[in-house]
């Protein structure tokens, strides 16, 4: 029997019944390219999540032994009755893995290990002084400048043997002992070696051990120089001389033969920022520091002074304050005119004001307030807002100088992340630096055309085979304008799962099961291509994919389709059809099949809305790969950003558009981005950003909280005759609060169990159910059903129910008409995918009045949305438009591209090679473009 079923073809699942899958029955291929398609919400996630994976990892996990799981983790089993044919299965999603600030491409995908091993072997070094290359010093070298210390200088000859590393040392002291020396300099402090050491273990500890004591006078030459040899042979080539708080590394090893600047010797952690041996001092390994923003500091540059510019505490103008006696000093002896807007006055002004004299303080004659004057240190607004920060014990001080505070690019490595030393070692003339700055793409052409002589080739061929191979996979899945220095928490879900695809290439396993979730998400249809030969490679080495996907390209590549449907929610969870893409094409009751087929389309508009309105107008737009691009964007149409993934969409919108408004409309506190100006806004009253960021991070925040539907249910349950007996008001109905919520779980619904070495487990609460609500309270019902029941409800059921309630249907129906009739009212947030959250949001603004002067922006809204959802999704952001608004959207989706008003067209290629506006116009404009690639698909279906 096990013979039989490991050499099964299929994997086949019987009776899964999770969320709401109906008893599905299912055999699937192995060693195939299998896709899960149907409408949104239908079940394939949870078909292929929730069932298949969470059961190939359950039974691994129970083969480990009980104490390897108090380390993995535990799963939970799904609500399947049989699975056979299972192998081990990874899970490749879309959720970011990493928001560590020190994590990067390179360390991710682990190629900046290799790149760092690289480097340790055949690195030049070279002083960073006098840009010479660093040989190594001898002994007489050293003491030629130790011997040039002023005459009569106490020094202390020591031998470093101990730098940074964990352990109690105890054989190390013994020994030391015994070979007759007397003291040891332990972390700082001189110690006796007579006397017991006892370090921590766990403890990084740095021991120097005192080798001599001398006085700088010419007979000391013989003896320091068997001092100096003593310690190179204690501690492997390094000598430290100490001489009063003065501390000079000297090394054997690589010396500057010119000033005497010398390094210890190379090995990979040098040039790792993740260590305190490689890592920037100044920034600690970050790339950056917090400091005080310009931008924000002169975020109401249009006013002048005296009008309110610098609105900073401290500095505010009051006719009777302090502030307002440096101002006028300042106006007085530089002729700064008070009444001129600060963004008008020439930049030498503008410096004296936030930076003094070059960051020296000036010397004002300031009035007193009891009369008279003094002469007063004007340090500059910004020097002064940095100092306060440090000095001061107030912490609402802190806090609202913080607010003025964003990350800046560190002062010291110039966002490098590394030391001197470590920039300064050199592989054909280029710092490890400058590798991992150049594009993906680059980097494998530079490292193929690398020049090295015999005895370097040697020991860098098996290295820089590893390093191509891996380029070369994050090539293939096209991320091939990404740098390796990129911080891993910047990328996108679809870019993250795409590194950790690569990333299983390289790994090179059989006989594996590996599940995606979207893969094509964020790829331009160019890319798409090679992302498909990607999976078909990794099927190829003989494993099966299981790939939940919406795109047709995908579709129409796999080797079997499994349609879940037919609807989403309780209208889902049932096997629509499974077979190849003709017999998808000819089932009657795909919905999927039909779009595939052609008998159902999105149409294209019969017409287009004319830019009437006028531009909202970007200057010099710089922002990560932004060439200074000049982008007008037209308000009051719908407008898509397009180009290939990586061309500069989410630098010219997220990063510079968006913020400028938040700050501008709607007074928030948004980083600036790179930019040199930004018109034309003025009539527009506020801009609303829908992207996919969770709709609340506990399970506390739902659909019904987040959209404000809450509220009036609660009002509405206030209002029945039992609530008003019981005198109940509408905060009865909260589980947030104490009065109507079960208080053994918190109004949480669940306990969680600690297990101990197994994972904690979450249970419905015993008292409550699950239900959230004390029983005085689910007493109180509207129409027969109380709170809890109500918020089990699907928005799709919901409908009906509240048809006569406006304040509650029109919410309803807001989130209904984006698709999202099949989620549950009180669905945990935490149980939503991005697309859902990302609609959720879109419902909530759908729900609001329209003034038809905001501006929305969205980012790839298409995520996770089937082909019968973008139809609805169109005709929703249609409507916005219809109202007067702008609707500004990035976007891959042909669909949704066609049915713009406008296509602004990024690229030509991504990360150094994009960042440049291709085209722009009408769709059909957009198509006759030789040199888009987004015309070029276009082209095809318009």
């Amino acid at each position: 029997m096990w013979y039989n079923i490991c050499m099964d073809e299929y994997i086949r699942i019987r009776g899964a019944k999770e969320n709401n899958l109906k008893s599905v029955d299912l055999d699937i291929p192995r060693d195939k390219l299998v896709v899960f398609t149907g409408v949104s919400g239908s079940g394939k996630s949870t078909l292929a999540f929730d069932t298949i994976f969470a059961e190939g990892q359950r039974r691994y996990m129970e083969s480990l032994s009980s104490y390897a799981r108090m380390f993995l983790g535990q799963y939970q089993k799904p609500d399947v009755e049989m699975i056979t044919g299972l192998s081990p299965s990874i899970s490749i999603d879309q959720k970011t893995t990493n928001h560590n600030p020190r994590s990067t491409v390179g360390t991710v995908t682990e190629i900046y290990d290799y790149i760092r091993l690289l480097f340790s072997r055949i690195g030049k070094p070279f002083c960073p002084k006098c840009n010479k290359e660093i040989n190594q010093q001898t002994v007489d070298q050293i003491v030629d400048k130790v011997l040039s210390y002023e005459n009569g200088s106490k020094i202390m000859v020591l031998a470093p043997v101990v730098r940074n590393k964990k352990g109690a040392f105890a054989k190390l002291f013994e020994s030391l002992q015994k070979d007759g020396y007397a003291r040891v300099i332990v972390d700082g402090q001189t110690r006796l070696l007579e006397e017991k050491i006892d370090l921590d273990k766990n403890l990084k500890h740095t021991i120097d051990v005192v080798v001599d004591r001398l006085i700088i006078k010419e007979e000391i030459v013989s003896r320091l120089s068997e001092s100096i040899e003593t310690a190179l042979n204690l501690a492997e080539g390094l000598v430290v001389v100490a001489s009063g708080e003065e501390r000079e590394l000297f090394s054997t090893n690589f010396a500057c033969p010119e000033c005497g600047y010398s390094i210890e010797e190379i090995t990979p952690r040098m040039f790792s920022f993740n260590n305190p041996y490689g890592a920037c001092p100044n920034c600690t390994g970050l790339g950056y520091t917090q400091d005080i923003d310009e931008k924000l500091v002169l975020k109401n540059g249009h006013l002048s002074i005296r009008q309110g510019a610098f609105n900073l505490t401290g500095w505010m103008f009051d006719g009777g304050n302090i502030a307002f006696q440096y101002y006028k000093a300042l106006s007085e002896q530089y002729n700064i005119d008070l009444d001129t807007p600060v963004n008008e006055l020439p930049r030498k002004q503008l410096d004296i004001l936030l930076y003094a004299d070059n960051n020296e303080p000036i010397k004002l004659k300031v009035n007193a307030k009891m009369g008279g004057t003094y002469t007063g240190n004007f340090e500059g607004l910004i020097n002064n807002l940095k100092r306060r920060f440090v000095e001061s014990s107030s912490e609402y001080i802190k806090m609202e100088i913080s607010k003025l505070m964003r990350e800046q690019e560190c002062c010291v490595c110039h966002g490098k992340r590394l030391n001197e030393s470590a920039l300064n070692i050199r592989i054909d003339g280029k710092n490890i630096s400058d590798y991992t700055s150049m594009s993906v793409k680059d980097l494998r052409e530079y490292i193929e055309k690398l020049k090295l002589d015999n005895s370097q080739q040697i020991i860098a061929e098996p290295i820089i085979k590893e390093i191509k191979a891996r380029l070369t996979f994050l090539i293939d899945v096209g991320l091939g304008y990404l740098t390796l220095a990129r911080s891993a928490n910047s990328l996108s879900g679809g870019e993250s799962q795409r590194i950790r695809l690569a990333t299983q290439i390289g790994s090179g396993l059989v006989g594996v099961l590996y599940i995606l979730d979207e893969p094509s998400i964020g790829l331009h249809q160019r890319d798409n291509d090679k992302l498909l030969a990607t999976l078909k490679k990794l099927r190829d080495l003989g494993n099966t994919l299981i790939v939940v996907e919406h795109d047709e390209d995908t579709i129409k590549d796999a080797d079997f389709v499994v349609d879940v449907g037919p609807l989403a929610g309780v209208n889902g969870g049932e096997i629509i059809c499974q077979g190849t893409v003709d017999d998808l094409k000819k089932c009657p009751n795909s919905i999927t099949g039909r779009f595939i087929s052609g008998k159902e389309k999105i149409d294209i508009p019969l017409d287009r809305k004319k830019t009437e309105k006028g531009f909202i107008s970007i200057k010099g737009a710089k922002q990560n790969n932004l060439k200074n691009i000049d982008v007008d964007i037209p308000k009051g149409v719908f407008t898509v950003i397009t180009g290939v993934s990586g061309s500069g969409k989410s630098s010219l919108v997220n990063g510079v558009l968006y913020p400028v408004l938040a700050n501008m409309l709607n007074r928030a506190n948004v980083p600036f981005g790179k930019y040199d100006k930004i018109s034309n806004i003025e009539d527009l009253d506020k801009v609303i950003m829908i992207d996919q960021s969770p709709i609340g991070k506990t399970p506390r925040s739902n659909p019904a909280t987040y959209t404000g539907l809450f509220t009036p249910l609660r009002e509405l349950l206030a209002t029945t005759k039992t609530a008003k007996e019981k005198g109940y008001t509408a905060g009865r109905f909260s589980f947030n609060v104490k009065g109507g919520r079960c208080e053994h779980c918190g109004g949480a619904g669940v306990k969680e169990i600690e297990m101990y070495f197994l994972s904690d487990i979450t249970v419905p609460c015993e008292v409550c159910k699950g239900k959230r609500y004390n029983r005085e309270t689910l007493e109180v019902k509207y129409k027969n059903k109380n709170i809890a029941d109500i918020l089990d409800m699907t928005v799709e059921e919901s409908l009906s129910y509240f048809e006569n309630i406006p304040a509650i249907y029109s919410k309803l129906k807001a989130l209904n008409d984006v698709g999202l009739g099949y989620i549950k009212l009180g669905q945990p947030a935490t149980q939503l995918s991005g697309g859902e959250a990302q609609r959720v949001k879109l419902a909530t603004e759908l729900c609001k009045k329209s003034t038809g002067k905001t501006v929305y922006i969205l980012d790839e809204p298409t995520t996770g949305l089937h082909m019968y959802d973008v139809k609805k999704l169109i005709k929703i952001l249609q409507t916005l438009v219809d109202n007067g608004n702008t609707v500004i959207v990035i976007e891959h989706n042909l669909d949704v591209i066609k049915n713009a008003d406008y296509i602004i067209d990024l690229g030509p290629e991504g990360g150094d090679a994009g960042g440049q506006i291709v085209c722009k116009g009408t769709p059909e404009e957009v198509a006759k473009n030789p040199a888009s690639f987004t015309g070029k698909y276009l082209k095809k279906i318009l």
